[in-house]
């Protein structure tokens, strides 16, 4: 058995998003880095794959908050121009009602309250007011709670934690996202508009609480951005940053095991080697790190308390011809959407009339992203958990009705242009990126106390163990797995 070791050497467990990030920042603490993928590629969720002539990002596809890309370059000491290029877009996305309604959702906070008025009849007020709560919890709570550990008392002296408090409203905490938007505007159309903001973190607006209309901010105030070559640009320039500042990886290397003795991290065993480090960072979803690097039937049973975030199920369409009545993000609204969130979170299978996303990345690089004229169709409903339903009857049912839905809104037959398909299902995203039951977001929000019951970025148990990604804190999604990274490096430091 080979054994390798060293006095300042981290060891990363995933090449996800957060993965990358932990590399880099503890690269520039002075660590050696070591990073341990079981796929061949970077990125985790945030990959990439060809179909015949199209392109596709495989998972994420909203960017928003540029500025936590740049700030690892900057830590890096490197232009991020070299690597890395954006810009910001005018339209956050369309959004289509059974009616025949569609809304240009602006990035310009004014012209979108003008929009909501013309479209919806939502008085401009109530939007600008909204908007402004929006922004206010989320630079005064949100910016907070999303860079530091709720986990260590030393949080408690930080600067900026008592004004976070003092804005803790207990309408935050205790009114849903739905209850609060109910009241906030006038239009039964306004409400789910800003209702699906919950998908965000995969939870349920008829039950998260308030606090996440902080989301928002995020599109409608900072705006969103598309990275020049699509979302796995992300991925590609993190990783050749990673590589500049020495950040070894090792693909096809599943981790089988962490190392543990009286209860401090000292290695992992990959391919029948036993490599040690001080610095265990499992960007692996948490479940399956107790459950099987750790081997610990009782902290991963613990995780199995907390309510599942709800999956999705992913049609990726090579399709002929342009469709100028979609852009970059399209949301094609259920008539009813309490019922379909009930399906995802109680009946736990897709509703009938789910509500559809589309993206198509070729509507800002024509002939890049797909072959001219025709366009690459991300297409997405929300999935519950995969606990066992039979994936392939249910994508059956669930193409035809989001063929069917496509056909009677966007006024098309969408079927004869199809060119290319491939699906991922809950079980599948299981099975391709280790995240437990499929989940995109690790736990769910659905409850007051979430943000707190999420696992800490530390294990309390063994010494020299972190974990980042989107099952621990703050949670999924590219900006909180990369807000995981700065926390648990954080951490680290002071630990170190």
């Amino acid at each position: 058995m080979h054994q390798q070791t060293t006095a300042h050497k981290a060891i990363i467990v995933g090449a996800g998003i957060a993965g990358i990030a932990s590399a880099i920042r503890l690269r520039m603490q002075g660590f050696d880095v070591e990073v341990f993928e079981q796929n061949s590629y970077p990125g985790g969720k945030l990959s990439h794959f060809k179909l015949g002539e199209f392109q596709f990002d495989a998972g994420p596809s909203l960017f928003t908050q540029p500025q936590l890309i740049e700030e690892l370059f900057d830590l890096a000491g490197e232009p991020i121009d070299d690597y890395f290029q954006y810009h910001r877009m005018p339209i956050s996305c369309n959004y289509f009602y059974e009616d025949g309604t569609v809304v240009n959702g602006f990035a310009d906070q004014k012209a979108f309250a003008q929009e909501l008025y013309e479209k919806l009849q939502e008085p401009i007020e109530n939007t600008n007011r909204f908007l402004a709560q929006s922004a206010n919890i989320y630079n005064h709570i949100g910016r907070f709670f999303l860079n530091n550990s709720l986990h260590k008392k030393t949080t408690l002296f930080k600067k900026g934690v008592w004004a976070a408090i003092k804005q803790t409203s207990l309408k935050y905490l205790f009114k849903s996202m739905h209850q609060l938007h109910e009241q906030a505007f006038a239009s039964a159309k306004t409400v789910q508009l800003f209702n699906r903001y919950a998908t965000y973190n995969g939870s349920n607006p008829y039950k998260a609480p308030s606090m996440l209309t902080m989301i928002p901010h995020l599109e409608h105030n900072e705006g969103s951005f598309y990275p020049k070559g699509g979302m796995i640009s992300i991925t590609n320039a993190l990783y050749e940053l990673a590589l500049r500042k020495g950040v070894v990886f090792q693909f096809d290397a599943k981790v089988d095991r962490i190392i543990t003795n009286e209860n401090k991290a000292q290695g992992i065993v990959v391919k029948g080697n036993t490599i040690f480090a001080n610095c265990i960072v499992s960007n692996m979803d948490v479940y399956f790190t107790y459950k099987h690097l750790l081997k610990n039937e009782t902290l991963s049973a613990k995780v199995l308390k907390q309510e599942r975030s709800s999956s999705a199920y992913i049609f990726y369409w090579g399709v002929n011809g342009v469709h100028p009545q979609l852009s970059l993000h399209n949301i094609l609204f259920t008539k009813d959407y309490r019922a379909e969130f009930d399906h995802l979170f109680n009946k736990e299978n897709v509703y009938t009339d789910p509500t559809v996303y589309i993206n198509i990345t070729a509507k800002c690089e024509p002939g890049l992203q797909a072959p001219n004229a025709k366009e690459n169709w991300f297409v997405m409903v929300n999935a519950p958990a995969n606990k066992g339903q039979n994936w392939e009857e249910e994508g059956m049912r669930i193409r035809k009705a989001v063929i069917a839905k496509l056909n009677r809104i966007l006024e098309i037959d969408l079927e004869p242009l199809i060119e290319e398909e491939q699906v991922l299902s809950p079980e599948t995203i299981e099975s391709k990126t280790a995240s437990y039951m499929g989940s995109l977001y690790g736990t769910s929000s659905n409850s007051k106390m979430a943000a707190f019951m999420r696992h800490p970025n530390f294990s309390n148990q063994i010494k020299g163990l972190y974990f980042v990604g989107g099952s621990v804190h703050p949670g999924g999604g590219i900006p909180l797995c990369l807000n995981s990274a700065k926390i648990m490096a954080d951490i680290v430091q002071t630990d170190y």
